[in-house]
């Protein structure tokens, strides 16, 4: 996930607005926080299951290792 993804989700969940290349305006509400992290959440279950269904792994080790290494890598 990119920097530019992860803004966008945080103006698509109205945690705030775009001014520039800066986000401005911080809601802390807890329910656009709340929409911020399912955003966040289902973008990270698609990576993942992308990542899966254009991979093979030989055990379930590998796959973990694979996640693993995602976080790792950026």
């Amino acid at each position: 996930m990119t920097r530019d993804d992860i803004l966008r989700m945080a103006r698509e969940a109205g945690i705030g607005k775009m001014v520039g290349t800066d986000m401005v305006q911080f809601t802390p509400n807890i329910f656009a926080l709340e929409r911020f992290a399912a955003l966040v959440a289902a973008a990270e279950r698609d990576s993942i299951l992308k990542m899966s269904a254009e991979n093979w792994y030989k055990t379930q080790a590998d796959y973990d290792a694979a996640i693993r290494a995602r976080g790792e890598s950026k």
